[in-house]
């Protein structure tokens, strides 16, 4: 039956004070121990017997990785009176002994998750995965705009039809393909440029769709409209920061959610020699590459007015190139966004430096 011991001994399962879930479509691995370590229970579930196995447990420690589907069974669990907590796949992967399989994947999540030092994924309400859904799907339409308008060029170009590069191009060749008046373009041709047109102007009603809803819901979130006074941040970098960051109190400080995102350089230090490098690939890459274009709209603007509030970014930007400056400002950004969320305070404009 999977259960380890005789059917007479299964009164033991009352001992199991730490599980490890490995979750799946439809099979689940489940390792339990005891407070002493020992293995109590070590077994496969399918899905329909997930929660019907733990309604009958007393309330454990139950560790899941952060994966698809992991924020829905931990507030599922978490309703059943289990302290459930969410790990990072990388930070669970050094405790997978050899050979991975199911059942060693559940066993590592349920050493790792006793580690003290262990960092732990917020579970995310149903109205933050909806709102992050909001966002992915926006991002979704916005690279099938950018696959559609390289088609639409690329096969114009075949033809020998060519078009200056920016929005004001692209518009010249759908004009070409409206009109339908060019005798280099052949009319099977035509018939696939025509379909092309057209699907690329659904994606851009479906992008504004997504921008009216996602101001909506930031104009309805007392914290998003607070984070959008900095510079910056507009609705759509606010709505972002307080859909990825459930509890920001998770974070010791600014700079923790700054490297979190992956805002800070990546180190090889050694001997108490310090060697920075470039910032890492690793962290929330929407949410980096967001702050990071906030930031560049931020240092364009200061170079057209010729002034900004910022004087460090000022030596900054004349001796290292912008898009360096870009990071440093989105650091910045980051960590008063975190600043703001975790004091639950206003955002107050730096005064300008005294001559």
């Amino acid at each position: 039956n999977g259960i380890l011991g005789t059917a007479k001994e299964e009164p033991s399962m009352d001992k199991v004070s730490t599980i490890g879930i490995d979750i799946a479509k439809n099979v689940f691995q489940i390792h339990g121990i005891d407070d002493a370590g020992e293995i109590v229970v070590r077994r496969q579930l399918k899905r329909a017997q997930v929660l019907k196995f733990f309604a009958k447990l007393r309330a454990c420690l139950v560790g899941i990785e952060a994966c698809a589907t992991s924020h829905y069974w931990a507030r599922e669990l978490s309703k059943l009176g289990h302290d459930v907590r969410l790990m990072p796949p990388r930070y669970v992967k050094p405790y997978v002994k050899r050979n991975k399989n199911d059942a060693a994947d559940a066993e590592a999540i349920c050493e790792a998750v006793q580690r003290p030092n262990m960092r732990f994924v917020p579970i995310k309400s149903p109205e933050q995965q909806s709102v992050l859904m909001l966002h992915r799907t926006r991002q979704l339409f916005i690279r099938q705009r950018t696959m559609l308008i390289n088609a639409i060029r690329a096969h114009m170009a075949e033809f020998g039809i060519i078009a200056g590069v920016g929005r004001n191009g692209v518009e010249k060749l759908l004009e070409i393909i409206a009109k339908g008046e060019d005798n280099r373009i052949s009319e099977p041709a035509r018939e696939c440029f025509i379909m092309l047109a057209t699907q690329l102007e659904l994606v851009k009603r479906q992008i504004l769709q997504a921008d009216r809803r996602v101001l909506a819901w930031h104009r309805a979130n007392k914290t998003s409209k607070r984070l959008e006074a900095i510079p910056g941040v507009g609705p759509l970098i606010a709505s972002a920061l307080v859909a990825n960051i459930p509890d920001p109190g998770v974070f010791r400080s600014g700079r923790d959610l700054s490297a979190w995102i992956g805002l800070v350089p990546k180190q090889n230090s050694t001997g108490g020699k310090d060697r920075l490098g470039s910032i890492s690939k690793a962290g929330n890459r929407y949410l980096r590459q967001l702050l990071v274009v906030g930031a560049l709209s931020v240092i364009k603007r200061a170079k057209q007015l010729g002034n900004t509030r910022h004087p460090w970014l000022v030596k900054l930007m004349e001796r290292r190139s912008p898009k360096i400056a870009a990071i440093a400002l989105a650091n910045k950004i980051a960590r008063i966004a975190w600043a703001m969320m975790v004091r639950n305070e206003n955002y107050r404009t730096p005064l300008p430096m005294s001559d």
